[in-house]
């Protein structure tokens, strides 16, 4: 890995750890919709020891940094032998798209984090700056969608067909969906089995999936010989379409924590998409094992408070969340138990 000149001049560089950063590129943002909408950029970072790896920094956390190296290390506010020249971190920006917003950002970000990671190697082992680009265990938990800067030119992907014998080659097994851009990438569906052809740069394979053959990110995706699923943060939850001609049990995984409260408005959206029915309605079940409709974001509260509290006598798996939703046609009242 070539480094920086600043830092191949320093005599003392190879005294450095292995895990001290020396380059970190923008490599997508993303869009996250907790209280507010905001966007958050996610990073490759490189080491001295040759090891890389994903970060995920919103622009406020960019900017507590650089505030907390001016304190520390400017002319002007700590005058002595230790001071050096930081690099200059683009400003707030208080009105406009923030997609955009972000967009713009990423030059001078990138422009931004080349530079500081080429000061002084005194500089480099500053606690502020390790914690900034150490990979947190939340960020090595976290999915990226696309990491566009870092797909592979795909102009050099083969299109054509595989081999006959594929359930002898590797496979993977996606953990999460991915919709694939252009006709070069393979969209999955998460549970879909891949069969590997190769490995296309450090991020990207080229497999196949239903007589498909495209590119995907191997983060979407865990390698196994023998097909097994690889070891990844996400949940699963188990959901029941009930029908007169039968019960549709499926599961589906997300990027979310056990603990979370998701809102009605995401559950019903997702159901309607595993369950393409016109009208639907959610249910859960009581204690009791009469069916609920769940109407709002309260009831959805009340069924995971009471799922902490009846959980524990059902043995679920491991990343299984505790409670399950059932879907039925909104109009059909039959479901429930109406004696009292």
């Amino acid at each position: 890995m070539s480094l920086p000149q600043q830092l191949r001049d320093e005599s003392d560089f190879d005294q450095l750890p292995d895990n001290i950063p020396v380059t970190a590129t923008i490599a997508d943002i993303e869009e996250k919709k907790g209280f507010i909408v905001y966007y958050r950029f996610v990073i490759e970072v490189k080491t001295k020891g040759n090891s890389k790896y994903l970060i995920y920094r919103r622009y406020r956390q960019f900017f507590t940094l650089h505030q907390s190296l001016e304190l520390k290390y400017s002319a002007e506010a700590q005058p002595g032998y230790y001071t050096c020249q930081l690099p200059t971190l683009p400003g707030k920006v208080f009105m406009g798209n923030k997609k955009e917003i972000a967009e713009s950002r990423i030059p001078e970000l990138n422009n931004y984090m080349k530079r500081l990671l080429c000061l002084p190697t005194w500089v480099l082992l500053d606690d502020l700056i390790r914690m900034f680009f150490y990979q947190t265990e939340l960020d090595s938990q976290q999915v990226p969608r696309a990491l566009r800067r870092l797909r592979p030119p795909t102009r050099k992907v083969k299109t054509v067909k595989p081999k006959a014998d594929l359930l002898s080659a590797p496979r993977a097994e996606a953990v999460f969906d991915f919709s694939g851009s252009g006709r070069l990438e393979l969209s999955l569906k998460a549970g879909d089995v891949i069969f590997l052809l190769r490995r296309v740069n450090a991020d990207w394979l080229e497999g196949t999936v239903r007589d498909k053959t495209g590119i995907f990110p191997e983060s979407f995706g865990g390698a196994s010989k023998s097909g097994n699923r690889a070891q990844s943060s996400y949940s699963c939850l188990r959901c029941y379409l009930l029908q007169p001609e039968g019960i549709d049990i499926r599961d589906i995984c997300v990027e979310e924590d056990l603990s979370i409260q998701p809102s009605y408005k995401d559950l019903l959206s997702q159901m309607r998409y595993l369950y393409p029915l016109e009208d639907i309605a959610l249910n859960y079940r009581d204690p009791e094992g009469d069916l609920i409709r769940i109407l709002d974001d309260e009831d959805i509260a009340f069924m995971v408070q009471e799922s902490k509290q009846t959980g524990s006598k059902v043995k679920r798996p491991v990343n299984q969340f505790p409670w399950e939703l059932l879907v039925t046609h909104a109009k059909d009242l039959t479901v429930y138990n109406t004696e009292y």
